[in-house]
């Protein structure tokens, strides 16, 4: 394999020159790049990342940590910052955490010991402190669909409590007042957030359910599918059900066509998200739209400007709100 001298010895130039050239700096003359450039590519030279990093101090990528990149709506979140990252030069790290707080912690420091340029963290089982701490450790770090008051200028967070009320709430103007809610097992905020705003949605409008019409499982079709389940067994009149995600939705809505009830006429249903699930589902799906393209990225974009020391602007607002898509899969009560 060829070495920096190797190249410096077929260009006719010094190791610095060589150097300077793969470092792209204005002190390289024109003859010199050309000639380097040409010893490198007759001699298959590849420079190493590592040392261009610690003479540029930049590796010139990005890390983004996700829950699970299989799951469509992180990989919508990844594709997003990677768009960001192409257009700035710099290339994608991706880390798991894999919903767990060991994960969490392992995938941020995998990705700050490898030096990335900037960071998009979509964490929830880590606590406030220790996020906190990373975020004082990597100037680059900015934390999506999270919000900590101490570090609120590096948060971009969706009003999930928002989101819910509307569900419920658009529900309730189509005449329905059995409505349950098919929450996330996952003990993350957003989960008690959207729980709250359902129950305030309820509540506003003089609408008193007990707790068997709130059932639980994991964020996926199966949950969807077992909450869903829950709630037939349980025998208690329902005419509507908001769904945690689309796909917890459409689980339910496996559930409920497999025993012969019909949607939108005997029960109708509203997910959260707007995946692209929830536009082939039959009916399709009428959800809360989750703009998370748009808020990965402006974390992307934020990430960069705070890794550069460029300045803030303190007006702009990092707290997105959320919106009724209305499909076919709700019907108005007589």
């Amino acid at each position: 394999m060829a070495t920096i001298k190797d190249v410096a010895k077929a260009a006719g130039v010094s190791v610095a020159t060589v150097s300077r050239v793969i470092n792209k700096s204005p002190k390289a003359s024109a003859s010199s790049i050309e000639a380097v450039t040409k010893a490198m590519s007759e001699l298959g030279y590849r420079p190493n990342a590592a040392a261009r990093a610690l003479v540029n101090q930049s590796t010139e990528t990005m890390g983004v940590l996700v829950s699970d990149v299989s799951d469509p709506f992180f990989g919508t979140l990844v594709k997003s910052v990677d768009m960001v990252a192409h257009q700035n030069g710099k290339h994608v790290l991706i880390g798991n955490g894999y919903h767990n707080e060991e994960g969490e912690r392992q995938a941020i420091e995998l990705l700050i010991n490898n030096r990335c340029d900037a960071l998009v963290i979509h964490s929830k089982a880590l606590s406030d402190a220790e996020l906190i701490e990373f975020a004082k450790e990597a100037k680059g770090m900015v934390l999506i669909n999270r919000h900590i008051p101490e570090i609120a200028h590096r948060c971009i967070s969706l009003d999930n409590f928002k989101g819910a009320y509307l569900a419920t709430e658009f529900l309730i103007r189509n005449g329905h007042r059995h409505i349950a809610c098919i929450a996330s097992n996952h003990p993350i905020e957003d989960v008690d957030q959207r729980i709250d705003g359902y129950k305030a949605a309820l509540a506003d409008n003089g609408i008193v359910l007990s707790q068997d019409y709130i059932d639980y499982g994991a964020p996926s079709l199966e949950g969807g599918e077992a909450a869903m389940t829950n709630l037939l067994t349980k025998s208690i009149p329902i005419t509507g059900v908001v769904g945690y995600n689309d796909y917890m939705a459409a689980g339910a809505l496996s559930i409920l066509d497999e025993n012969g009830i019909a949607i939108p006429d005997q029960i109708s249903i509203v997910g959260f998200d707007d995946g692209l699930i929830a536009r082939y589902m039959k009916p399709r799906l009428t959800t809360v739209r989750y703009p998370i393209s748009m808020m990965a990225e402006k974390a992307a974009l934020l990430a960069l400007q705070l890794s550069r020391d460029e300045p803030i602007n303190p007006d702009i607002s990092t707290r997105y709100s959320p919106t009724m898509v209305k499909r076919d899969s709700v019907k108005a009560l007589v």
